[in-house]
């Protein structure tokens, strides 16, 4: 009996960090952020700003008080798009080529392009 390979699965996502995205469903509809950090394997993303979660903290050693610290949760990616600055608008995107023949991504509604 043969045994079959397993073949390593390769995740794409169509936004990345660095990116300036507007949430489109959820609790924090309509907010525009950059991505801090993505997560392709669950697919998920952190937004600037977006999905705030607080924590307490307890104190770690006598004498220091505790506190609360406010920090960004993940979002799944499919409730983010591309949002233009120059054009105020959010966007799907399109895989092109450039003159020099790289792929790059580019916004539908304006043509921008982003890489």
């Amino acid at each position: 009996m043969a045994t079959a390979t397993k073949k390593p699965v390769r995740y794409k996502m169509h936004v990345r960090k660095g990116d300036t995205v507007q949430v489109i469903a959820g609790r924090d509809r309509g907010k525009v952020g950059e991505i801090l950090s993505v997560n392709p394997k669950k697919s998920q993303v952190i937004v600037q700003g977006v999905n705030i979660r607080t924590k307490h903290v307890k104190p770690q050693q006598e004498g220091e008080s505790g506190q609360i610290v406010t920090q960004e949760a993940p979002i799944h990616s499919s409730n983010v798009m591309l949002y233009s600055e120059k054009e105020k608008v959010a966007s799907r995107i399109a895989y092109t080529f450039d003159k020099d023949g790289r792929k790059v991504r580019m916004l539908k509604k304006t043509g921008e392009i982003i890489d």
